[in-house]
């Protein structure tokens, strides 16, 4: 039996809407607008062990999207551990993982290590950077019933004998955390290869390592060691690496400058995505950090995770890492760091 003209009508007009999604709209007709990812659920790889930076990091982007973007499902933490970073800009970088709504977090570090080759045959091109959201600075840590009360204390021992301590931090040889050691033992006015270095995959690791006495000293990041002493380590900071005291709860603890040793470090802590991703998603995660960091109640949230001024996005974040990736290149060829693939 005939369909009446009005159901006809309308099961034409469902198979013609049907075979338009499938073949796709006619040439000359747009395409509707794709999805913000911005606003839709996605990931934030966490690319090394729980309690660490990395895991700093995308808690603050997930905070600082909701306060701006409440009616958006939380960024959901993916853990990805190995080679402090590595293992996953490989993955993003060769299109083994990825999509708009999948990032990564990244530190100075992963730029120290990018610059040396450590994170594969990959470009800083292999993926596209989307905002520095702060910065954490360096520190040295100890246990509270280290002998060590203070820095030159420390430097004195190193002094006398740089394998008599050992460091442990997050990374390799090569590691930022490493190179911190590194310019500690030169400060102390000895060979920086002597020393005694123990790795770790990420920082809240080592502080475990730490607090269980297996090694000395923490060469660290200031977030992750107030992290661990609000948790109740018994964690003593010695110094922090930046040019001037640091407010908040480091506010009583001295720089290295002012005991006598000239180190300073500074860890900026942000977020990429694949290459591979299209510049319209790109533009909108860009666009929607810019908007969390701009907004009147972010200050709060990045000093809730330890973390201190530091805003960029775009253009003016491709310049930066293109310059730290020149600056960390020539400070890892004058502690004598070979690049790895050659």
């Amino acid at each position: 039996m005939p369909l009446p003209f009005s159901r006809r009508r309308q099961a034409l007009c469902a198979i013609a809407a049907a075979l338009l999604l499938v073949t796709g709209a006619r040439a000359g007709d747009s395409a509707p607008p794709a999805a913000d990812p911005s606003t839709t659920a996605a990931e934030c790889v966490v690319p090394a062990k729980a309690r660490g930076g990395f895991d700093l990091t995308c808690s603050l982007a997930r905070d600082a999207l909701q306060a701006v973007r409440p009616q958006r499902p939380p960024l959901q933490p993916r853990y990805l551990p190995g080679g402090i970073g590595a293992v996953a800009f490989d993955r993003i970088a060769t299109g083994k993982l990825g999509g708009p709504a999948l990032l990564v977090a990244f530190s100075s570090g992963s730029l120290l290590n990018l610059a040396q080759g450590r994170f594969g045959p990959h470009p800083a091109s292999a993926v596209r950077w989307i905002a520095a959201l702060g910065t954490d600075y360096g520190v040295v840590a100890v246990r509270r019933d280290s002998p060590f009360r203070t820095l030159q204390q420390l430097v004195e021992a190193l002094r006398q004998d740089p394998a008599r301590l050992a460091f442990g931090a997050g990374g390799t040889v090569g590691s930022q955390d490493w190179v911190k050691a590194a310019l500690l033992v030169r400060a102390a006015g000895r060979d920086h290869r002597a020393m005694r270095f123990v790795s770790f995959e990420g920082g809240g690791e080592a502080l475990a390592a730490l607090q269980g006495g297996h090694v000395d000293v923490f060469p660290g990041d200031a977030a992750e060691a107030l992290q661990a002493v609000a948790a109740g380590a018994p964690v003593r900071i010695l110094a922090v690496l930046s040019a001037e005291r640091l407010p908040g709860a480091l506010a009583g603890v001295p720089t290295a400058r002012e005991q006598g040793v000239e180190l300073l470090w500074s860890t900026v802590r942000g977020l990429y995505l694949g290459a591979d991703v299209p510049a319209a998603a790109v533009q909108a995660w860009r666009d929607a950090f810019r908007q969390a960091m701009e907004a009147p109640g972010y200050p709060a949230l990045r000093a809730a995770q330890g973390l201190y001024p530091f805003s960029l996005t775009g253009d003016a974040l491709d310049t930066y890492v293109q310059q730290q990736l020149a600056a960390y290149s020539q400070q890892a060829e004058s502690l004598g760091l070979r690049r790895w693939g050659r």
